[in-house]
């Protein structure tokens, strides 16, 4: 007999809320799900991909990923996932499964992750709801947990000083994320403004708004040889246009397949950290 696994959202709900604590959530905050919006997914881009389909799945689902790619039967994010919620998602499908984001408690513009990606998906209040919390990120098994109810962990995360990237109060939602009801609006960097980026995003049912945009000089980016290495600081300057760098500069440069994949998500770190729009 096959596992009932349609009540999963529910339990993993109930199973953080048991481990959280401290006073509600602001509801004025939000949850963004940062991503990059001009990588391919199957030879497509993927904001084509999401008006297609209308909903954002998980990396168990797409099987892509800003981060690791670890979203299988026993890989690490199974792991994480299933001592977290208490194994509610153990024999649970993929589309079943959490999509992740972070609780923009510092009211970034450019999200609450900028780490994962220039543009973000703002969702709405009522996914707070459904939403559970942790500091730091998943992949440190962290023991601090929050639901809206329950939130102690923005005074975790204010109290604790890591890199600018790294600042973020990892958010879960359970349950569909559908782009037409769950999206306040696609925030995109205006490095896309009037590329297929913003055609394709034009193709989805959720306003559009732009943030202030990443943007380094090489001069500038050649000053931290430190954060990632000197090999991602020159291939950086490389792949820089008119002596500077922006998401769409990577993006392209991504999807010419000439570079790894791994090595330009730490030049994306570069400009996310060092470019303008973190500050």
């Amino acid at each position: 007999m096959s596992a009932d696994t349609s009540g999963a959202p529910q339990r993993a709900l109930r199973h953080v809320a048991a481990l959280s604590s401290g006073e509600p959530l602001d509801p004025r905050l939000r949850v963004t799900l940062n991503f990059h919006p001009d990588r391919l997914v199957g030879g497509r881009l993927i904001l084509l991909r999401l008006a297609d389909d209308g909903h954002y799945h998980s990396q168990f689902v797409t099987g892509t990923s800003n981060g690791g790619l670890t979203a299988h039967p026993g890989g690490d994010r199974w792991r994480w996932e299933s001592r977290i919620f208490g194994g509610a998602y153990d024999h649970a499908p993929p589309h079943d499964r959490p999509v992740y984001g972070a609780l923009n408690f510092r009211r970034k513009p450019v999200g609450g992750a900028p780490r994962f990606g220039s543009a973000h998906f703002r969702l709405t209040a009522e996914t707070l709801s459904r939403a559970t919390f942790c500091y730091p990120d998943s992949c440190f098994e962290p023991s601090a947990f929050g639901v809206s109810s329950r939130m102690a962990l923005i005074a975790l995360a204010t109290a604790d000083h890591p890199d600018p990237l790294d600042d973020y109060v990892e958010a879960q939602v359970h349950g569909p994320v559908r782009l037409d009801r769950d999206v306040e609006a696609l925030v995109l960097d205006p490095s896309y403004r009037g590329t297929a980026v913003q055609a394709a995003a034009h193709r989805l049912p959720c306003p559009i708004e732009w943030h202030a945009g990443f943007r380094i000089a090489t001069d500038e980016l050649r000053r931290h040889p430190h954060y990632r290495g000197q090999e991602h600081v020159d291939l950086g300057t490389e792949i820089a246009v008119d002596g500077h760098l922006d998401p769409r500069i990577i993006g392209d440069a991504a999807r010419t397949g000439r570079y790894d994949p791994q090595a330009l998500k730490k030049v994306w770190h570069c400009l996310a950290r060092f470019g303008d729009a973190i500050t």
